[in-house]
This record gives structure tokens, C-alpha cells and sequence, in this order.
């Protein structure tokens, strides 16, 4: 320990235990925690005390019956527990303090038990203590395990938890000593500790209360999810027909832990091979409500060794909902396409009729279990694709209105459906998702005619729209293309044909987040499709890049911003609109690059800033052609504007162009990698002049310098990696004697002092390369980046500055010792 830390611990020490002084913040406590279990694990906890014997007299003052707050009460148990994980420590300890602390003649029976900070912590206490053989004796000595029992039911959720994961964790650790010797101990071997837990586990599971079956499933579940000792197979066979029994119980007690702890037995690799596991698991999924099920089937099939039947039921069970949606609306009797297990059974019809939160409910859940399945290894095969779209398609139809059905069970749904926002965001979403597989030409047809339903629909909402567009663009994206041709397919051609009408009336909604989700799906229609000529000749005889362009004036930031992003990518694509008109009649289109100047110069909101600095960097990088007629005025008009900008964001994106257009006339192909290991190649000296010239011209190295010292960290890491990245490639080519005492150099170095101490209102004069490069040489880049990668309070972080806060709280340090952050 720091021997300024050692001199200023008595001092706090005393600040705890005395009940007058005002008590630290939790956070504080915490951080000090935090330090001693460091200290703690780099050295000896028993040398530490008697280094330090005021943490022995501050454990000892907390046994003495006086007024302490909950939280230094707490803060104790906890720091104790920390130095009693060493067994030479906890020798040290034992006796009278570890008594009073833990058992049940102290903390327990006093009137700051009633706080749940202090049972906490005393749990706390406890899990750290737990690390070796004398802690399991102690343990079973003193009383703490029954203490922990009835902790179990605490009405703090934080408590009751951790008790059950005290539990779980003493278990493992008793079994662990008690293993290594004995491949599989059986239960009469088994020491004090593991019995007393075991026991009041059958007796939990026996139980008639559910808090208390609840409670055993949950320690068994952590237990065997941590553990996958030989042990835990006899422990499985001791308690599996308890577990059993739960399931002849109407409805089945604690069906969420039950379904936990049998999928986590389901996962060990010593249990996975027992028969009986796979016939319980059979049985636990036709006992259980649909509802429960699901999340049960959902973890069988992602298990790697599950038997082909127990997969085939799992994967009905979790369709039964979706086949009762089918078999209600079914024009004829079957249900093509599904499992064979799978049918509308007449439970789960109960369910979805039972009431609307029920109904949707469970269908949310079932679409978001399939959903997750899909993309998955173990997957079911074959994968009902056509069933499902059918099923998704019908519910999405129930939720509109459009359904017409042909069952009682089908009009009660309509009605329980109508509007559910719900409903149809999960519909949508797995809509999105099953685009990735196959479908008939006439489900393709009725996918897209029920989207074009929705995207038209006025009363779909904005969330509801923005899942419509991702499911359309989705569906766009996975249909397949004929043989030979780059085109669009010529169905999608169809649809867009009809869907554009309707993206220029969402781009007019009076609703700003719909604006905005037509304006993302447009950006990345043209993105996908803006080179194809079928898409150019459908987009431009419409008018949604002239609405597109008017909504850079848009009054919501979010809406301007996403805007700025269509329209360069529409510029870049050559898909703006036309302007022959009678009031531009020579046709000749207003740059865009003035409209993006002026939203970086003059828009108020930083969002659209933003964007205007990630297109003005994407055009640099494609060669726009705006771009290509003069690259240093365009770079030098976007540096000089990003670097007047409040907003981080833009000045560091401004960066980012910046190495772009180094890159560029350095002739590197794409930007190095400022944190690869290999340094870049050194530019041939005449290519590098010219570079160099350049970039004096367009000030990229005012605005490179000026960030260097930069309030905001991540400016100045960027333009620190940019500047070690034009010195690793000029570095070669140049000498150091070269400038290294002219007066221009003088000149910038001086600035640039000034710059450091924050007076960044004197610019930069005209550069010369020569001056650059010998100031680049002087400065150490490699050192600042160190010094920026270091946290903004790694000074204050320390323990010494944590202890010193601490006391100057209480004013045991004059007025300048302590660090305030």
C-alpha cells in the first residue's frame, strides 16, 4: 500500500466508526471497496492488517451497539468478508469478530438488520468470505446457512437474490474440496454444508408454497449452470423426482424456474446424456401452458445433442399458436406446410380468445422465438417457410382489418387484433427476417401487396411504418434476379411502380418520424439500386428527389439531417431531379455542395451537421463530381467551416476527410490505418513536396494543429494519429536539420504554445512545408497520444485522492489537500 495511503486510512477509519461524523457517499464506499479488494489480491490480506491494525479496530467498532449508518454497517460486513477470503486472514480474524459480524449473537438480532443495505452486505460479506474449507466450517458452525434459508423470501428482490446465489456458490464450493478425491461422492459422503442445503432444497421442492419452489429451482438452476462436476449428476438423480412431481401439480408451481433449471441441467455436459433428462423435458412441455412452453421448446431446439423427436415436438409446441392463426382463417381443412405434430390445439385457441393482452402476448412472444430461430445452426429442417409466410401475412391481415375470415375463431380474432401496434411491429419484424428464405411467386405477391397495405394505410403509426419499410426493403433486397441480367426483377419494377406514389405521400406526412423513415429508406433504395436502370427511370418520373430536396429545409433537425444523407447519395448516384422548368430554363441543376455548406455553416441543430460532413467525406472518397473539378478548394471550404464547429462530431469528421484527402494526394490508395503495427511507405520526395504544398494551401495543417488541443478527447486523438501518420510517411524524405531553426518555425511553435494554454484566438500565418515538417519533428506525437489515451481523471481515480475526498468531507484536510472532481 502507498505509505500516504497507509498515513491517511487511521484518519478515515476513525471518520466511520464515529457515529457524529456525516457519512460518505455510497459511491465512495464503493470505490474504497474497490481498492482494498485490489490491494487485497496482490498481496497478503494478514500483512496488510498488521500494517494497518485501524481496519481490525474499525471491524471491532462496528460490533459495539451505537447509531451507524446502514451504509458503513454494510461497508464493514463487506470489507471484512474482502480480507477474510484468505484462509491465513480469516484464522487471523476468527473468534470473537467473525462471530459478531456474521453469526447469529450480532448484526441479526440489532435494529439496523431491518435495512436491506445491511442484509446485503452482509450476503456480500459472506460470498467473498467463501473461498476456502475454514470459511465452510464457520459457516456451518455459526448458523449463517439458516439465516441464508429464510433470506431467500426477503422482500428485497436484491437480497433475496443474492441469497440464492450465496447458496448456490457455497454448494459448488463444498462439493469442489469434497470432489477432488472422489470421482462421483455420493450423498452420504457429502460434507455439513452441502447436506444442510440439499436438505432444505427437497424440503422446498415438497412445499405447497410457490414462493419456496420458486426459490429451491432457482439455486438448483445456478448450481448446475456453474457447475459440471461428476457431482452434480448424483445430485440430479437425488433430486429429479422431486422436480418430476411438480409436474403432476395443476397449474405446475414455478413454471419460469422450472423451465430454467431443466434447461440448464439440459446444458451440462455430464447431465446431457441421461434418457430420463430428454423424457422429462417430453413431459414438462405437454404439462405447461403455450405460454410457458414456448420459452422451453425456444431452448430445446438450440440445444446441440437433443434427440430428433424431442426437437420435432419442441418445434410443433412452439408453432401451435401460428397454427391456430392459419387454421382459423384456413379456406380448407389441413394445415399444408406445417409439422405433422403441429395443431391448432384447442388450449392455445382458448389463450389467444381469452383476452386481448393474452392473445397478443403470446403471439409476440411466438414470432420473436421463431424469429431468433431462423438464422441459427440448429435451425429445424425442413424449415415450413411457405406455412409460416402464410401465418404472418394472415396476422398481419387480422391487425388491419383486411382479413376475411371464415371461422368464429377468425372474426373473435379480428376484433381482438384490430390496431394492435404490438402485434404488428413483431409481425413486421419477422416479416423482415423470413425475406432471407423462399417463397412462391403468389406469397411473394401477397408479402408485398400486405406491406403496400400497411406503408398506405393512415392508420399505421410511425413505428409501424418504419418496421414496413425495413420488411419492404428486406423483401426487395432477397428477391432473386434472372439469370444474366443486372437489372431489377421485373415484379419488383411492378411494385416499386406502385410503392413510390406512396413514399412521396409519407414524405409529406405531417408526422416527422415518418419523414424521416421514408428518407432512410430512400437513402438506402438508392444506395442498393441506384446504378440499375429500371430503379433511375421509376425514381426520376416521380417526385420524390424534389420533395427530398425541400426537406433540407425541414423544421425537425432529425428529418434535415436524414435528408442531407438521402441527397448526397442521390447526387452521388446522378438521381437529383431535374430542373428544366420554366423557372430554370436551361436545365442546369443548383449545386448541392452550396446547400451542404451552407447546413454546416449555418444550420443550428448538430445532427445535420454531421451529416453533411459524413457526405462532404464519402464524396471526397468516391470522386463526386463536384468534387473532382477542384478537390483542394472543396477540401479547404469544408475544413474552414468544420473548424468554427461546436459540435465534436463535425470537427473530428472533419478530420476524417482530412486523412481521406491526405491519402489521396500522398497516392495511397485507401487511409493507413492509424493503429496498425506496420508503418506506411514513405512518399517518393518530389510527389511528397508537392503533397506538402498542398496542404499548406488548403490549411489542413491549421485546422490538424488547432484540433491537437482540442477540449474533446476524440478530436485529439484523431489529429494526433493524422499528424503521426503524415510524419511516418515525410519522415524518410526529409532531414531534421532541415528548418530547424528558422524564424517561421519559431513562429508556429509559438502559436502553438499559445494554442495548448487555450488562447486559440490568433491563427496561423501562411505555412511552409519545410516549417511543418521540422515542428512535426519536434513535437512528441507518440507521448500525447499516451497522454490521451489515459483517462480525463486517471489523477483523481487514485487512492490517495479518494481518501483525501473522503476526509475532506468531514474537514480532517485543509482546504487544499483534497481533489475535488
Amino acid at each position: 500500500m502507498d505509505p500516504e495511503c497507509s498515513r491517511l486510512l487511521p484518519a478515515l477509519c476513525a471518520v466511520l466508526a464515529d457515529p457524529r461524523q456525516p457519512v460518505a457517499d455510497d459511491t465512495c464506499l464503493e470505490k474504497l471497496l474497490d481498492w482494498f479488494k485490489t490491494v487485497t489480491e496482490a498481496g497478503s490480506s494478514v500483512l496488510l492488517l498488521q500494517e494497518n491494525p485501524c481496519l481490525v479496530e474499525l471491524l471491532f467498532q462496528v460490533l459495539k451497539p451505537q447509531d451507524l449508518s446502514s451504509g458503513v454497517l454494510a461497508f464493514s460486513l463487506r470489507l471484512a468478508g474482502i480480507l477474510a477470503a484468505q484462509e491465513d486472514c480469516f484464522q487471523y480474524l476468527q473468534g470473537e469478530l467473525l462471530l459478531g459480524l456474521f453469526g447469529e449473537s450480532g448484526l441479526l438480532g440489532r435494529a439496523a438488520w431491518i435495512s436491506p443495505t445491511v442484509r446485503s452486505g452482509w450476503i456480500q460479506g459472506l460470498r467473498s468470505l467463501a473461498q476456502h474449507p475454514s470459511a465452510l466450517h464457520f459457516l456451518s458452525g455459526c448458523g449463517a446457512l439458516g439465516t441464508i434459508f429464510s433470506l431467500q423470501g426477503d422482500p428485497s428482490l436484491f437480497v433475496a437474490s443474492a441469497a440464492g446465489q450465496l447458496l448456490a456458490h457455497i454448494l459448488i464450493l463444498s462439493m469442489q474440496g469434497q470432489a477432488e478425491g472422489h470421482p462421483s461422492p455420493q450423498a452420504h459422503d457429502w460434507p455439513a454444508c452441502a447436506q444442510q442445503i440439499v436438505g432444505h432444497m427437497e424440503e422446498s421442492l415438497r412445499s405447497a408454497a410457490t414462493p419456496q419452489v420458486t426459490q429451491a429451482l432457482n439455486v438448483l438452476s445456478t448450481t448446475f449452470g456453474h457447475c459440471h462436476g461428476p457431482w452434480t449428476q448424483v445430485l440430479w438423480v437425488r433430486l429429479s423426482p422431486l422436480v418430476a412431481c411438480l409436474l403432476k401439480k395443476d397449474p405446475v408451481p414455478a413454471a419460469h424456474s422450472l423451465v430454467d433449471l431443466l434447461l440448464s441441467v439440459a446444458r451440462s455436459p455430464v447431465l446431457s446424456s441421461d434418457c430420463s433428462l430428454w423424457e422429462t423435458l417430453a413431459q414438462t412441455l405437454s404439462h405447461l401452458s403455450c405460454t410457458q412452453a414456448g420459452p422451453l421448446a425456444l431452448g430445446v431446439l438450440k440445444l446441440q445433442d437433443c434427440p430428433q423427436a424431442l426437437r420435432a415436438e419442441a418445434f410443433g409446441v412452439l408453432l401451435q399458436p401460428l397454427a391456430c392463426i392459419l387454421k382459423a382463417a384456413a379456406q380448407a381443412p389441413g394445415l399444408p406446410g406445417l409439422p405433422g405434430r403441429t395443431t391448432g390445439d384447442a388450449a392455445v385457441v382458448d389463450v389467444l380468445l381469452s383476452s386481448k393482452s393474452a392473445c397478443v402476448g403470446l403471439l409476440c412472444q411466438t414470432l420473436a422465438h421463431v424469429e431468433l430461430l431462423q438464422p441459427m445452426p440448429q435451425c429445424p429442417s425442413p424449415w415450413p417457410q411457405a406455412a409460416l409466410l402464410e401465418a404472418v401475412v394472415t396476422i398481419l391481415r387480422f391487425c388491419n382489418g383486411s382479413a376475411v375470415p371464415t371461422s368464429d375463431v377468425g372474426g373473435r380474432l379480428c376484433v381482438v387484433l384490430a390496431g394492435c401496434v404490438r402485434v404488428q411491429r413483431a409481425a413486421l419484424d419477422f416479416l423482415g427476417t423470413l425475406s432471407q428464405g423462399m417463397g412462391s411467386e403468389e406469397l411473394v405477391t401477397q408479402v408485398f401487396a400486405v406491406l403496400l397495405e400497411y406503408l398506405r394505410s393512415p392508420d399505421s403509426s410511425p413505428t409501424v411504418l418504419k418496421k414496413a419499410f425495413q420488411a419492404t426493403l428486406g423483401w426487395l433486397q432477397g428477391s432473386p434476379r434472372p439469370p444474366g441480367c443486372c437489372d431489377m426483377d421485373p415484379h419488383n419494377q411492378l411494385f416499386l411502380r406502385e410503392l413510390l406514389p406512396v413514399l412521396q405521400k409519407r414524405l409529406c406526412s405531417p408526422c416527422w418520424e415518418v419523414r424521416d423513415s421514408g428518407l432512410e429508406f430512400l437513402t438506402h433504395m438508392a444506395r442498393c439500386w441506384g446504378g440499375q436502370a429500371g430503379f433511375r427511370h421509376i425514381l426520376l418520373a416521380s417526385e420524390v428527389p424534389k420533395l427530398t430536396e425541400q426537406l433540407l429545409q425541414d423544421p425537425e433537425s432529425y428529418v434535415r439531417a436524414s435528408a442531407v444523407t438521402a441527397m448526397g447519395q442521390l447526387s452521388s448516384q446522378g438521381l437529383r431531379a431535374s430542373p428544366a422548368s420554366t423557372e430554370h430554363p436551361g436545365g442546369q441543376q443548383k449545386s448541392l455542395l452550396l446547400d451542404l455548406l451552407h447546413v454546416l455553416s449555418a444550420d443550428p441543430e448538430g445532427f445535420p451537421r454531421r451529416a453533411a460532413m459524413q457526405v462532404c467525406t464519402e464524396w471526397l472518397r468516391d470522386g463526386h463530381a463536384e468534387v473532382a473539378e477542384d478537390p483542394e478548394q472543396f477540401v479547404a471550404m469544408v475544413l474552414q467551416v468544420a473548424s468554427q464547429d461546436l459540435d465534436w462530431e463535425v470537427r473530428a469528421q472533419g478530420l476524417e476527410l482530412a486523412l481521406v484527402f491526405l491519402a489521396q494526394i500522398l497516392g495511397q490508395p485507401t487511409a493507413h490505418c492509424p493503429y496498425a503495427t506496420a508503418p506506411p511507405e514513405a512518399a517518393p520526395p518530389a510527389r511528397l513536396d508537392e503533397a506538402l504544398q498542398a496542404l499548406c494551401r488548403v490549411r489542413l495543417f491549421e485546422f490538424a494543429f488547432r484540433a491537437l488541443f482540442d477540449c474533446d478527447r476524440p478530436v485529439a486523438q484523431k489529429s494526433c494519429d493524422l499528424l503521426l501518420f503524415l510524419r511516418a510517411r515525410a519522415a524518410p524524405c526529409s532531414s531534421p536539420q532541415e528548418a530547424g531553426s528558422s524564424p517561421d518555425v519559431a513562429s508556429v511553435e509559438a502559436v502553438l504554445q499559445r494554442w495548448r494554454a487555450g488562447q486559440q484566438g490568433q491563427p496561423l500565418e501562411d505555412l511552409e512545408p519545410k516549417a511543418v515538417m521540422a515542428v512535426l519533428r519536434s513535437m512528441d506525437l507518440e507521448g500525447l497520444r499516451g497522454a490521451l489515451a489515459e483517462s480525463s481523471d486517471h489523477v483523481e481515480k487514485s487512492p490517495r485522492s479518494l481518501l483525501q475526498d473522503m476526509l475532506a468531507t468531514v474537514g480532517i484536510l485543509g482546504e487544499n489537500e483534497a481533489d475535488c472532481y
